[in-house]
């Protein structure tokens, strides 16, 4: 559902940590002095006027494509046929399931064949670093659509050299979720905690990256292991490291919970009506695409904190459908449209009067999610830089495998 005017305050929220994986680090690049901005520095004057017209192929036409790589599932198919008809602009998705896949992507491209790219909000540093991005024309957008809170979120972090290189699109959270004809949990039990309990012993769904993010936040609520509410392990690498070795000794000596490692909106409703799974630590969206589909399943904010996340747009510097990309932008940010891609998702939207076009099934489902003071104790996450991403994906990655 749509974030209501009510609750942008408390949607000033952090964005999504991604799946684990092998860490992907631009360094490599740069230490050989070699990224898409030098190369396009560096080349040939006649070679850059022979390409001019071959990146602004359909840039003033009505029609014309558009190529977005995205997370699957927050651009709703139903919504692209709207706009399709609409403007006559073909909308081409890759989608991707963590920042690390649209790193590798766009690393291995230098950005061509993508207009727009969907980072999450808490990457900024690395998507800086690569040098791939370009800045929006800020005359062309309606920046009046946008929920201030959220876009004031977009803006402090992907704001360099004066410019924006981010735009809000769909907020959501990762918490509780469960089989409600296999359990009852009321908000007052709804904990973290609760993966580890014995009584569901090979029963729980997690991210390895997450879910000891999760435990440490329980840790911490509990005195176990102090760390303000892990704000600590983004101070420095050794800190980090400290916190993360007892996180890993705990997960992997209790490892037998896990039925399964969940590693995209499919893989965790599947774990729900497939797999065994009673109990996880997912996304909202997926849980409340299940509960909207008449199947037993809900989604909570547990009393640590949901882990809360904003994805958005960014422009690639090789971007080369102009007309389209700004065409499009224009047409998501209007609140009927936005209200249906946030009920097409089942996540919310940046956008202010998204909530009215939303039904109020959808709405009810959000209030159930986050009851009572929920929206306060949402968990935001800090800018996450590039060591501290690489060193958790390593631990991330050893809790998997053990």
């Amino acid at each position: 559902m749509a974030c209501t005017d009510e609750l942008e305050l408390q949607c000033d929220i952090r964005a999504q940590d991604d799946n684990p994986g092998e860490a992907i680090s631009p360094v490599s690049n740069r230490a050989a002095g070699f990224t898409r901005r030098t190369l396009l520095k560096t080349a040939a004057a006649g070679t850059v006027l022979a390409a001019a017209p071959f990146y602004v192929r359909n840039a003033f036409s009505s029609s014309g494509e558009l190529n977005i790589m995205c997370w699957s599932g927050e651009l709703p198919d139903d919504v692209m046929a709207d706009f399709t008809a609409a403007t006559g602009i073909r909308v081409n998705r890759t989608p991707f399931s963590s920042n690390e896949e649209l790193i590798n992507k766009l690393q291995a491209t230098f950005g061509e064949g993508f207009d727009l790219v969907m980072p999450s909000f808490n990457r900024a540093p690395e998507f800086q670093f690569l040098e791939l991005l370009a800045p929006f024309d800020t005359n062309r957008l309606n920046m009046e659509a946008f929920l201030p809170a959220m876009l004031e979120a977009s803006s402090n972090l992907w704001t360099w050299e004066g410019e924006l290189h981010h735009l809000p699109h769909l907020w959501g959270s990762e918490g509780l979720s469960w089989r409600s004809d296999k359990l009852e949990l009321s908000y007052e039990e709804a904990s973290y905690g609760l993966l580890w309990d014995p009584r569901f012993d090979r029963q729980v769904q997690m991210r390895p990256v997450s879910g000891l993010l999760g435990l440490g936040l329980w840790l911490d609520a509990t005195g176990k292991l102090p760390t303000n509410r892990m704000l600590d392990s983004y101070k420095d690498e050794a800190t980090m490291r400290k916190i993360y070795d007892e996180l890993l000794a705990y997960a992997v000596a209790h490892k037998s919970q896990i039925k399964q490692f969940w590693d995209s909106s499919d893989n965790a409703k599947s774990g729900y009506i497939e797999n065994g799974c009673v109990i996880g630590q997912t996304w909202d969206g997926p849980a409340l695409d299940l509960a909207k589909s008449n199947q037993p399943v809900k989604f909570i904010a547990p009393q640590e904190g949901a882990l809360a996340w904003i994805d958005g747009f960014s422009l690639t510097s090789a971007a080369r459908n102009i007309e389209q990309i700004y065409a499009f932008l224009d047409y998501i940010t209007q609140p009927e449209v936005a209200g249906k891609i946030a009920t097409g998702s089942s996540y919310n939207s940046s956008i202010k009067g998204a909530e009215a076009y939303v039904p109020e099934a959808d709405r009810a489902l959000f209030s159930q999610s986050y009851p009572a003071n929920a929206l306060e104790r949402l968990w935001r996450y800090p800018s996450s830089p590039a060591w501290f991403i690489s060193a958790r994906n390593e631990y991330a990655e050893k809790f998997k495998v053990a």
